[in-house]
């Protein structure tokens, strides 16, 4: 019996969002705290889901580190497999607030000192879904935990999963990161990238059919390409393409976060076998709650409910 929905593994973090819209961070004087990274947003929207979700990630001995584990136990996250570093500080991220693609400064401490020992083989039998981010395997000891960890989640027959939220300012060497996620996708993960994600990866505007031809070609099966205003894009090889608009929004009021509550959505549809085309439609439903608020989803609404209307 399964008992988990979905392992997350990868950066835990805090955001510091800039109080003021569409402000540069040289011009942003108050900051509002917020439980970040990406595959943590992702274990803290499944659970508020009814997902079980756990999450691999290391964060300091510190305050912040105290914030992270009391906001993902409030959030019914597991936290029994989060690593507390004794000699690097909790990583933050100063973000500006905005209604494009924001502006952030890293400060990369504790959330790559992820261990092995921190998942056993036992807890990945148990689940049905593993998923990491392109920032988590950016450095090492994380990169090798998950690499590792990955192929043993493949052999258990759990589905794997990838948000490559690619950032040379993570990431500088970016033939690196494609020999990275070369490995990665050999275990055939869902894919989930934006047009901001590849322009970065490749460091030019390449179509969509490069974009797909390109990670099939490493062994995804499914491939998720979200374009924003412009909807969203999923290329699948044995269903072929499909396109679908993107939900209108009277105001978006801040875009941290959009993709990782897109992709929640989209692993929670596929858990629960929806077609790819009511999975798109679940995910745009949870992103654009996501955008209509600041930081996180809100506290005080169904949104289990509310996506499977």
């Amino acid at each position: 019996m399964k008992t988990i929905d979905i392992i997350c593994i990868g950066e835990v973090l805090i955001d510091f969002i800039g109080h003021e819209v569409n402000t540069s961070i040289n011009r942003t004087k108050d900051y509002h705290r917020f439980l970040g990274g990406s595959p943590t947003n992702v274990a803290v929207n499944a659970s508020r889901l009814g997902l079980n979700a756990v999450l691999v990630a290391s964060c300091g001995q510190d305050g912040l580190g105290d914030y992270v584990i009391r906001k993902l136990k409030a959030n019914n996250v597991n936290t029994d497999h989060i690593g507390k570093s004794e000699t690097v500080p909790t990583s933050v991220i100063f973000v500006s607030k905005s209604t494009e693609t924001p502006d952030f400064i890293p400060y990369r401490q504790a959330d790559c000192e992820i261990s092995e020992s921190q998942l056993p083989d036992n807890v990945i039998a148990q689940a049905k879904i593993f998923h990491t981010t392109c920032f988590a395997l950016s450095k090492n000891p994380a990169r090798q935990t998950i690499l590792n960890r990955a192929q043993k989640a493949k052999a258990l027959g759990l589905q794997l999963s990838i948000d490559i939220n690619f950032s040379e300012r993570i990431w500088p060497d970016r033939e690196e990161a494609k020999s990275v996620l070369k490995q990665y996708l050999a275990n055939d993960p869902l894919v989930k990238l934006s047009e901001d994600d590849c322009y970065r990866l490749f460091a030019a505007v390449k179509s969509e059919e490069y974009i797909f031809d390109y990670f099939h070609s490493l062994g995804a099966s499914t491939i998720c390409l979200t374009k924003g205003k412009n909807g969203v894009v999923v290329s699948d090889i044995n269903q072929g393409l499909f396109f679908q608009k993107a939900i209108p929004i009277e105001e978006v009021k801040d875009t941290t976060g959009a993709g990782d509550a897109f992709w929640t959505g989209f692993l929670y549809a596929q858990l629960h076998q929806n077609s790819l085309e009511e999975t798109i439609t679940v995910a745009q439903k949870l992103a654009a709650i996501k955008l209509q608020n600041v930081g996180r989803l809100p506290e005080n609404i169904n949104i289990k409910a509310l996506i499977e209307e």
